[in-house]
């Protein structure tokens, strides 16, 4: 009889179901990170949108379908809504602080650009950021990624960074110090939507791994494919450098969901608070 009161008070204390590996892995729910909501278990994947864009969407252990959300980094904490099949799915924002990096650069013209300079970069960020939100229906081969380099991890994603002391952008990707000509290899299978040499991202690759799951790598010496090759897991795409705003070898990679650039480390098993 105690053992039967031991056993049903522990089926009381599971929850309903257990998480599973993607959840565990994801599931960073922070500005900059990415939220796991679970959808349930319906025959056909729902349909998600979050701030009005299209959400990854994906079924669990075979079993729930969950959608896998890029939060901005400028999200405050507490509730935000995703728009499930047309009903509202509310999902929790939590805080997390991030450190400040300085950075010296000899060329004026990166940190404060003419006017030439800036037709240039605005019509650069418009071609970036039409493939940012490219939304293909196929799924990603895979979630847990590969890291694109073997080498030590250097600055980390979201920093607030100051370039000969004037505030700019946050950091929006991870930093891989490697040297030169080191090849550079995708994460995942997927697709090449945009290349490109730009003024402050350098030579660079888009790779789209499929429903707005999209890597990016900059400040490449060299590009090995071209626009619409499909590459598989572990395919080099290109070689690390030191090209556009750069003050040395290393590789940046961005990560994108839903058009939001989140923490790569959460993809690799590498996130820390």
């Amino acid at each position: 009889m105690r053992s039967l009161l031991l056993l049903l008070a522990l089926l009381i204390a599971l929850p309903a179901h257990a998480e599973g590996f993607l959840t565990r892995l994801l599931n960073k729910p922070v500005p900059g990170g990415v939220a796991v909501v679970d959808l349930g278990s319906a025959p056909k994947a729902p349909r998600a949108l979050y701030q009005g864009k299209p959400v990854l969407v994906v079924r669990e252990d075979g079993q729930r379908w969950i959608a896998i959300v890029g939060v901005p980094l400028g999200t405050a904490t507490g509730l935000q809504q995703l728009e499930v099949d047309g009903t509202q799915v509310a999902f929790t924002v939590g805080g997390r602080s991030y450190r400040e990096q300085h950075i010296t650069l000899k060329n004026q013209r990166q940190v404060n650009p003419n006017p030439e300079d800036l037709k240039r970069i605005e019509r650069e960020l418009a071609e970036q950021n039409a493939a940012y939100r490219i939304f293909r229906p196929e799924q990603p081969s895979n979630l847990l990624f590969d890291k694109p380099v073997d080498g030590p991890l250097s600055s980390p994603f979201g920093l607030r960074r100051f370039f000969n002391g004037e505030e700019r952008n946050p950091h929006s990707g991870l930093d891989f110090a490697v040297p030169t000509g080191t090849p550079v290899k995708s994460p995942a299978a997927g697709v090449i939507t945009l290349v490109g040499d730009y003024f402050f991202n350098g030579k660079t690759v888009f790779i789209d791994h499929g429903q707005g799951l999209v890597s990016m790598f900059c400040h490449l010496s060299a590009i090995d494919v071209k626009v619409g090759d499909r590459v598989v897991r572990g395919q080099p795409v290109g070689k690390v450098g030191s090209t556009g705003r750069s003050t040395g070898p290393h590789l940046h990679w961005n990560v994108s969901l839903n058009d939001v650039r989140v923490d790569p480390a959460i993809f690799i098993g590498a996130y820390r608070e």
